[in-house]
């Protein structure tokens, strides 16, 4: 099945004790055994450009592509450290992720995610970050 279909997102982030809620509409699409989500990622201030985000979920992994005012590419699996990129137009670099907690409840084009992970820039641990998804298929 390779229909897209429209979703609402829930996105909640919780970084160094702050805690952000995103409420985003997107679209998802079965590819094989993948699930990918597409939205795009509200600016930051009025003369930010958009950021379209891609994730795709499969088993045991997860992958976050950014393309727009925002280049990046992070990818998440239980107990690895696994390499990654950032770029925008002030700064870039390479990253790392070692995710300590991943969980996928997926049920066609629903379910949720959830993952924690350390980020390291340039070697150093920037931050422990955790993430967590609901994705619900928008009926019209």
């Amino acid at each position: 099945m390779n229909d897209r279909h429209r979703v609402s997102i829930r996105l909640q982030s919780l970084h160094e004790g702050e805690n952000t809620v995103q409420e985003l509409p997107g679209e998802a699409f079965i590819k094989g055994n993948v699930l990918y989500v597409r939205y795009i990622e509200p600016a930051d201030g009025p003369h930010q450009g958009e950021t379209r985000a891609m994730l795709k979920l499969s088993e045991g992994e997860l992958k976050l592509i950014r393309h727009g005012q925002v280049e990046s590419e992070q990818s998440f699996r239980l107990g690895q450290q696994l390499p990654g990129y950032y770029r925008s137009p002030f700064t870039s670099f390479q990253l790392s992720t070692h995710t300590r907690h991943l969980e996928l409840a997926l049920d066609g084009l629903s379910g949720r995610v959830a993952w924690a992970y350390d980020l390291y820039v340039f070697g150093e641990l920037s931050g422990h970050f955790s993430i967590s998804l609901t994705i619900r298929e928008a009926h019209e």
